[in-house]
Order: C-alpha cells, then sequence, then structure tokens
C-alpha cells in the first residue's frame, strides 16, 4: 500500500515540476508591424456602352450551337432551304417557261385523238388557202344533180354553189346526209364552184360532192378538205351537142 502512494506521489511532483519548467521557457513570437498600408491598384477602366467612340466587338457574342451542323451527328444534306436547286432536270423546260407548258402540247393531242375516234372532229391539216380544180367534165347531158355532204364531224361547214356566176344555193349547212341540187348547162363552156362560207367550229370546212346526169349516171365524186373561207373548188363542165357527144363515143 505504501508503494503504490509512492508511486502515485512521485508522478504527481514530476508532471507539476515538468508544466513549470515549461512555462517558464516558452516564449510567444510577436506578430509583425508594417509601416504602410500596401496599395490598392485601380481596376482598368470599362468603355460605357453608349460611347460612340468605344470600339466595337470588345464583347463577344454567344451564339449558340446548331447540333445539326454537326456532320458527325447528322448527314447535312446538299439541298437546304435557300441554297441554289440541283442543275440536272430530265425536262427541256426553259429556266423562265411555265411549268404547265410541257403537259399542253400531251393534253391536244389525247384530246384530238379522243374527238376524231368519237367522231367529233375531223382531220387536223394545214388550212387550203388557194382554189382547188377538179378538171373539165365533158357532156351531153343538159343539167347535173349535185349532191353534197359533210363526210367529217358536223360542226357548222358552210357553202355557196354557184353556176355560170349565177347562185344556186346561197347558204348551204351540210349535213351528214346528202343534200342535192340541179344544175342547168348551157351549151359550149360552164363555170360550176363549190365555195367555203366560213371555216367550221372543228377544222377547215369539209365535204364530200357526187355529180350524176340527167339520165343517173355516176359523172364525179370527190371531196375536200379544211378549205379556208372564201376557197373554191371550181369545174369547168363542157356541154357538147348530143351527135357530137355520140360520134366521140
Amino acid at each position: 500500500m505504501k508503494h503504490i502512494l509512492f508511486v502515485i506521489l512521485f508522478f504527481t511532483v514530476a508532471s507539476v515540476s515538468a508544466q513549470t519548467e515549461f512555462s517558464t521557457k516558452f516564449k510567444s513570437i510577436p506578430a509583425p508591424k508594417f509601416g504602410a498600408k500596401p496599395k490598392k491598384i485601380p481596376a482598368p477602366d470599362m468603355p460605357s456602352l453608349d460611347d460612340p467612340a468605344a470600339p466595337n466587338g470588345e464583347i463577344p457574342s454567344i451564339k449558340t450551337p446548331n447540333v445539326y451542323d454537326n456532320t458527325k451527328l447528322t448527314t447535312k444534306s446538299k439541298f437546304q432551304v435557300g441554297e441554289e436547286k440541283s442543275k440536272f432536270s430530265m425536262s427541256t423546260e426553259k429556266q423562265f417557261a411555265n411549268p404547265g407548258d410541257r403537259y399542253v402540247d400531251k393534253m391536244e393531242k389525247d384530246l384530238n385523238k379522243a374527238l376524231k375516234d368519237a367522231g367529233l372532229k375531223e382531220d387536223q391539216q394545214p388550212l387550203v388557202m388557194t382554189d382547188i380544180s377538179y378538171g373539165d367534165i365533158r357532156t351531153s347531158s343538159s343539167w347535173f344533180l349535185i349532191k353534197c355532204r359533210d363526210y367529217g364531224a358536223i360542226d357548222g361547214d358552210l357553202i355557196k354553189a354557184v353556176l355560170n356566176q349565177d347562185v344556186i344555193r346561197e347558204r348551204m349547212l351540210l349535213r351528214s346526209d346528202y343534200q342535192e341540187f340541179k344544175i342547168y348547162l348551157k351549151d359550149g363552156i360552164n363555170t360550176f364552184e363549190l365555195i367555203a362560207l366560213n371555216k367550221g367550229e372543228l377544222g377547215g370546212n369539209t365535204g364530200e360532192f357526187q355529180i350524176y346526169d340527167a339520165e343517173g349516171k355516176f359523172i364525179l365524186s370527190d371531196l375536200w378538205q379544211n378549205l379556208n373561207t372564201g376557197v373554191q373548188a371550181k369545174f369547168v363542165i363542157i356541154k357538147e351537142d348530143e351527135k357530137v357527144g355520140k360520134k366521140s363515143k
């Protein structure tokens, strides 16, 4: 028991002695003293936004990146809005031509074919601008029977019949069936004309004729196509003496 108390007393005395020695040897280090305060460096003068003399572009603009311009993410098309279109074209249209014009010719051809197939349009040929001669006809008959009709579409073709400058039919509207009239011949040379008074609604004046003599004998038949207004189909009819006609046979 004495030994334990001795040990405790020893450590107590040693601890007090050590603290006393440490406190007597320790000296604090005073803070350094400065003679003057450090100078403040003023911030550089920034130009005013309202100053017209301020240089432009000092403040960079912020541009938002466009992910569609990144070719790694998307493939950029050659044909963008506002860019020149491709010059390659299989059509023959001109630069400033109406795009609808290239279809007009085809539509007209298709329409013409459909009308012809349905019997509603005559053949599209150039208009005949000069008179047509059907030659000389020799006969001993005193009169001829003339038959006329419109062999194409009924589109309002009108004709006039004139014998030796006398009007036989003033205004004949050609129909699909034959209309007939007689012309009385004088001895010698007779001139006979069928005159186109107009052009039909679907083309030039078009018709067909047949000629028979007084005995019902067939003399001549033919047709005219696309006559312009005023064009004449001409005939020269030579009336011979009946005896001369028999001798010539």
